[in-house]
């Protein structure tokens, strides 16, 4: 059966009551039998000919000022002047990329940042080469193909290859892993934009069909991009409560903020749950029990009492400790007034953390690496005060898997070379046991900066067991505080580029894990004076060189 389609739909509907034009019928072989018109039937049938137009001209204009709206968050602008505005550019098929743009739009200029919403098909080069800083959310269609709106940017912009030597972008890729080219066109757009001269903020995040861990991942990226870490996650993740067992301080005496090791237990009725090397713990944090009992104080009311939040029972005090709490005298008088069974719906939810795990499923437990943090004013960090100090042991710890397959291992067999600083050792840790965990693993070289070998040789007795085993053919470790002289792991890295072309050309895979500011660029600055850029990005596109930076 034919069906036709739904812009055919309301005008096939609405033709057959006006009854406007000679109706014709007939047989085959007979002359078509012509019905009379009345003149009042003529005069009505043309005022209500006249109605339709006018409210079809009045759909028309309202969706053309939508879609003029739709990129309204900030005025179109010539390639001059739209410098300060940071460009989101999106390729959709579905309009879910366009959804995810508007609102990573929306978040920017909540933020203080002027940004420029387009559609990725209506960029042109000359835009493109005078923005500072674009965010492109894209999409993959088919097997492996670019949207329809991006057809124009693949024609005009990516065969004439601009320079792009003075644009930072972050790249939000969405796919779906049941086709064979995941994520292919937003794989595409991140090497050409590499091989243009751009350089990447943080490294492209995939989506697999809509994971809500992997948009909080970007949510957070953006926060860190904006500075405003404290925003409220998009959609609500689903925790599990898994039982804090071991805090370990690892590095006594230093100078850095102290780095503990913590230790979580999954839920006893969890046997399923499993995770892979370069996968990411995703923390719902709490505000620390002085916070809770200040605002149980204010509310006036008992920390026993009992509410519902999202189907869920719960204490006030257990939402409290979840929750955004007011900053100013203000926020809290607002809330003054509100019914208990109100507060839920007042209050937002405290957004997420997450970290590097440092182990294994066969290792009994997830283990993660914090720092402490303090903001300015000197108070601890949400997630490294609540993981460091305020979270009870044994007690619950809610916390979410997420994976991370841009940071899986690669085959057993083939070369690695970690290298990584501070708490990025988190992930590098993981690495390496699952090389030592393979029946027939490659060589692994690994190169870690920190700031000085008495203090903060994190897991030094792991490394130098793997160094007398022999899967670590190479060492290179810089401590920046030991000498006059500021000594960084990319430091290390440069007198050693002869050995990195050796090992790349066999085969080896390059995996980066610690700080996006500092590390992340002079790492990446090393290895493109050792390498050359084309063979960094063909190592970047092919899975060969991959980061986890933070």
């Amino acid at each position: 059966m034919h069906r036709r389609s739904p812009a055919a739909l309301p005008a096939a509907r609405s033709a057959a009551p006006l009854a406007v034009l000679p109706l014709l019928a007939g047989c085959a072989g007979q002359k078509p039998v012509i019905l009379a018109q009345t003149p009042d039937r003529l005069l009505l049938a043309g005022l209500l000919l006249l109605a339709y137009a006018l409210f079809c001209a009045l759909i028309l204009w309202r969706h053309r000022r939508r879609q003029r709206r739709r990129f309204a968050l900030s005025p179109p602008a010539g390639p001059t002047s739209t410098d300060a505005a940071v460009l989101v550019a999106f390729a959709s098929q579905t309009g879910f990329a366009e959804s995810l743009a508007r609102r990573t739009a929306e978040t920017l200029i909540a933020a203080g940042r002027p940004a420029c919403l387009l559609e990725l098909g209506a960029v042109d080069a000359a835009r493109l080469a005078a923005a500072r800083q674009a965010l492109f959310v894209v999409s993959t269609t088919g097997e492996g193909d670019a949207p329809d709106g991006a057809g124009a940017f693949l024609r005009r912009v990516m065969t004439a290859g601009p320079a792009l030597d003075s644009l930072s972008y972050g790249l939000l890729s969405l796919g779906d892993s049941g086709y064979a080219r995941f994520c292919a066109f937003g794989r595409r757009l991140d090497s050409w934009l590499r091989h243009q001269g751009a350089a990447p903020l943080f490294d492209a995040v995939e989506v697999d069909d809509g994971d809500p861990g992997a948009l909080r991942h970007w949510q957070q990226q953006l926060g860190r991009l904006t500075g405003q870490a404290a925003m409220a996650d998009w959609t609500a993740p689903r925790y599990r409560p898994w039982v804090l067992e071991r805090r370990h301080l690892l590095n006594p005496g230093s100078a850095g903020g102290p780095v503990h090791l913590i230790g979580l237990r999954p839920p006893a009725d969890a046997e399923d749950l499993h995770w892979t090397a370069g996968d990411i713990a995703e923390i719902g944090p709490c505000n620390p029990p002085d916070a809770v009992a200040d605002a149980l104080d204010r509310l006036g009311l008992p920390a026993d009492l009992p509410l519902t939040a999202e189907e869920e029972a719960l204490t006030l005090a257990a939402l409290l400790a979840r929750s955004r709490l007011p900053a100013d005298a203000a926020g809290w008088a607002a809330l003054a007034d509100t019914a208990p069974d109100d507060l839920a719906d007042r209050l937002v939810p405290l957004p997420h953390r997450e970290y590097s795990i440092a182990s294994l499923p066969q290792d009994g437990r997830l283990e993660l690496v914090v720092r402490q943090m303090r903001d300015a004013a000197g108070r601890l960090g949400l997630g490294s005060g609540w993981l460091t100090r305020h979270a009870p042991l044994d007690g619950p710890v809610s916390l979410r898997l997420r994976e991370n397959r841009g940071f899986h291992p690669p085959e057993a067999g083939r070369p690695l070379i970690l290298i990584g600083n501070g708490t990025g050792i988190a992930g590098l840790r993981a690495q390496w046991r699952a090389r030592a965990a393979a029946a027939s693993a490659g060589p692994v070289w690994l190169a870690y900066g920190e700031r000085s070998r008495a203090h903060d040789f994190l897991f030094r007795d792991e490394i130098e067991g793997l160094q007398a085993s022999g899967l670590l053919r190479r060492l290179d470790l810089a401590f920046s505080r030991d000498q006059a002289e500021r000594i960084h792991v990319q430091d290390r890295l440069r007198p050693a580029a002869a050995e990195l072309r050796a090992w790349v050309a066999d085969g080896a895979a390059l995996y980066v894990c610690g700080s996006l500011q500092g590390m992340a660029a002079g790492v990446q600055a090393a290895l493109t004076e050792a390498l050359g850029a084309n063979t960094l990005s063909d190592l970047a596109e092919t899975g060969r060189y991959r980061r986890d930076v933070y």
